[in-house]
């Protein structure tokens, strides 16, 4: 392989981003000799896989919601029923999933991810009958487990000691981008294209895009390259063969991991609830123009969230930030609820945005720095797969609370509640301390 000829101000900047000095990575008999350390090519490449995922899943999903129901005549709750099936279905696989890329690398699991999301994403554009509805959200499901934060952390975890929660961080960016660009997109094509259209040239663009990282770009752990976690060389690497392997059962017994489980489970499934029904929400108040631009500033609100905690992610108590974060969006939740006015509207969600990226990031940077990289796919998986069947509740939650009241208040006051409940649980909890 040829050596990599990256400029230095590119390798630079690079290095800016990452909060260190360049890292060199050349290992002298070694095929590979690359200026940029190679796990910082697999941070990008797990960033534009949760772009696509959330793009057109995670995000996604509260565009196919309304646009199902408006043009099958379907109720908003039976529809979003079809979208709680989604998130169960991704919330089984995610222990099997983090299971998988730990023994296979992150390439077979990627792939799977692309073409199930594909296949997912047409479908949901071409059915007729409620039943076909719910089967394309279950094969969505099973993409967006592939597509997961449990699937971009676990493949992260080998290729970083000290940098591991800034290469979360980092890679988590897609998510808020995949929100910005993609909502607007699908939107936008399916009132100029339709909505059978718009989502098959979706499907086409995740294989066109993703099949090429998983087989060429991600790969399953430093060593295989001759490289180390972090791009340090022998000499200053900190050895993992004293660190503690947990098996699932011993980490469940643990308040640490039970409350990280609580926590985010909670605070998913409020934020899952929100995100689903957000256009169904504002749509009749601000129109298609208004509802794309308020998807969109609430993704870019979401991406300033992960930019600082991206810059202070190894440096911080991950603990007391997720308190804070859940208290923003509760607060974000009761003005919505209580001034449904059209600016409120905007800014509400523009301030829950800054809380959507960093629920979803600080649980893996909690239980890697708690529970180390050896047994962290096993661990969040099983955590994972916690957190999202919890999550799952989320979308039925407020189209069922929306149905019986006429209104999206009181789904809002009771996930502004619930977001209290879970800032509480984090900030009240102890980090697990070291040694079993």
């Amino acid at each position: 392989m040829a050596q990599n000829a990256f400029s230095p101000s590119l390798n630079s900047r690079i290095g800016s981003l990452c909060g260190q000095k360049p890292l060199i990575a050349c290992h002298t008999g070694s095929w590979m000799c690359t200026r940029v350390f190679y796990g910082w090519w697999i941070v990008t490449g797990c960033l534009i896989a949760t772009l696509m995922g959330n793009a057109l899943g995670f995000y996604g999903a509260g565009v196919y919601l309304h646009a199902v129901a408006e043009s099958k005549g379907w109720p908003t709750g039976l529809v979003s029923g079809a979208v709680t099936l989604f998130y169960m279905t991704s919330a089984l696989l995610l222990i099997p999933v983090g299971s998988a890329i730990s023994r296979l690398g992150p390439g077979p699991v990627i792939g799977l991810g692309a073409f199930a999301t594909a296949v997912g994403v047409a479908g949901i554009g071409r059915a007729g009958e409620l039943w076909q509805a719910y089967g394309a959200f279950l094969v969505m499901g099973i993409g967006w487990a592939s597509l997961s934060m449990t699937a971009i952390a676990t493949t992260l975890a080998p290729w970083f000691e000290r940098y591991q929660g800034r290469a979360i961080s980092i890679a988590s960016l897609g998510a808020s981008v995949g929100g910005m660009a993609g909502v607007p997109a699908l939107l936008f094509g399916i009132r100029r294209v339709g909505f059978g259209v718009t989502t098959t040239v979706a499907a086409v663009a995740v294989i066109a895009v993703l099949l090429p990282l998983a087989c060429f770009v991600l790969k399953r752990r430093p060593q295989d390259l001759g490289l180390l976690p972090d791009g340090e060389t022998p000499r200053r690497t900190v050895g993992t063969n004293g660190a503690s392997h947990w098996t699932r059962a011993e980490a469940l017994r643990t308040n640490a991991l039970r409350s990280v489980v609580a926590t985010f489970g909670i605070g998913m499934m409020v934020q899952i609830g929100f995100l689903t029904h957000q256009v169904t929400l504002i749509l009749p108040s601000l129109g298609v123009s208004g509802t794309s631009t308020t998807v969109a500033a609430t993704a870019i609100a979401a991406l300033l969230g992960r930019l600082v905690l991206t810059r202070f992610a190894d440096q911080i108590n991950e603990r007391t930030m997720a308190a804070a974060v859940l208290a923003l969006a509760a607060t974000a939740l009761t003005m919505l609820a209580l001034l449904p006015a059209p600016m409120v509207l905007v800014g509400g969600s523009v301030l829950f945005g800054l809380a959507v990226g960093n629920v979803t990031t600080l649980s893996p940077i909690i239980i890697r720095r708690e529970f180390g990289a050896v047994s962290f796919g096993a661990i969040f998986g099983t955590a994972s797969s916690g957190i999202q069947l919890t999550a799952a509740l989320g979308p039925s939650l407020f189209g069922l609370l929306h149905d019986v009241s006429g209104s999206y208040r009181l789904p809002l006051l009771i996930g502004a509640m619930l977001d209290i409940v879970a800032a509480t649980t984090i900030a009240c909890s102890a980090p697990r301390q070291s040694g079993h």
